[in-house]
């Protein structure tokens, strides 16, 4: 099959015309579309269609209405990455200090802390592999003061990425007291919970890292969401199956590392914040469904 033509700006907004989409300033629509790709938008006016096959959209549907949807999606994506650095920084730290007491600053190059040595081994490789890319100073005067030597895990566990250190914690043995210390500190009493929330929050890492929409997405990894005895607010309702697999579960899951992490954290106040001067965005798009509010966790 033959790729179809490349369009035009303004054969772009024909066509979006022709199947129904209005303007309200084509001027300034042309801009939006010099500066965001045409396949970037789409996925905020999928739901828009009355016919997904022909492309056909609801009466009333205006493109400013889709542009709304992605600035907002922008600041939510803004916000959700605040909150995944007090989350990435506080692991790294704890990593740190609780293995490197148990088992000396060099923990990670021992195997015999790993379930999975296969895994493992990869893991390693990765690790070693973020610390040969990193400009940090530090990183430098190691490599320069001590060439060839491993470093100590306080420095090379510092510039890992968030899902290298989280498939670290996940692969430590069970029985590693440290591995419990761990989730504890981050306000889970069973380290399988925590290793279920970092894998899914790594993941909603990468699709904000990489600008990606959130809008209306179904999550590939979703987090545990009934918990052993949760330490801090949760959930007193069992979730709807469409807000476990959109973004609300995890960005619930935020909150609470945030809760105990840092208790004055102002991100679940940004984001209802958000909601409440973007009146008009339908957030159970995201899995913000019916009395989400009154739900512990965001009370």
């Amino acid at each position: 099959m033959a790729n179809k033509p490349a369009y035009t700006i303004d054969d772009q907004i024909q066509l979006l015309k022709s199947r129904g989409l209005q303007f309200l300033d084509e001027t300034q629509a042309i801009h939006w579309l010099k500066n965001i790709s045409y396949y970037r938008l789409k996925g905020y006016w999928w739901d828009m269609q009355a016919d997904s096959v022909n492309h056909l959209f609801n009466p009333n549907s205006y493109f400013e209405d889709v542009i709304d949807r992605y600035n907002f999606d922008r600041q939510l994506r803004i916000i959700l990455f605040d909150s995944i650095e007090h989350i990435e920084i506080a692991l790294r730290a704890k990593m740190i200090y609780h293995l490197s007491l148990a088992h000396g600053g060099l923990w990670y190059l021992n195997n015999s802390l790993f379930t999975d040595t296969t895994k493992y081994c990869q893991q390693l490789v990765d690790l070693k592999s973020e610390f040969n890319r990193s400009q940090e100073k530090f990183i430098k005067d190691q490599k320069t003061r001590y060439p060839g030597t491993d470093a100590d895990a306080w420095k090379i566990i510092e510039v890992a990425s968030f899902g290298t250190i989280s498939k670290f914690y996940k692969n430590l043995h069970h029985q590693l007291p440290e591995k419990s210390i761990i989730s504890k500190e981050m306000g889970l009493n069973l380290h399988s919970e925590l290793s279920s929330w970092l894998e899914s929050i790594a993941y909603l890492r990468n699709i904000i890292a990489h600008h990606s929409r959130l809008w209306s997405r179904n999550m590939v990894k979703t987090p545990i969401v009934h918990l052993n005895n949760p330490a801090g607010l949760w959930f007193s309702q069992s979730l709807q199956p469409v807000q476990i697999k959109k973004p609300f579960l995890i960005i619930s899951c935020l909150i609470y590392l945030c809760n105990v992490i840092n208790p004055s954290h102002q991100i679940k106040l940004k984001l209802i914040e958000l909601f409440t001067s973007n009146p008009n965005i339908p957030i159970y798009k995201l899995g913000f469904l019916n009395d989400w509010k009154a739900e512990p966790i965001w009370r």
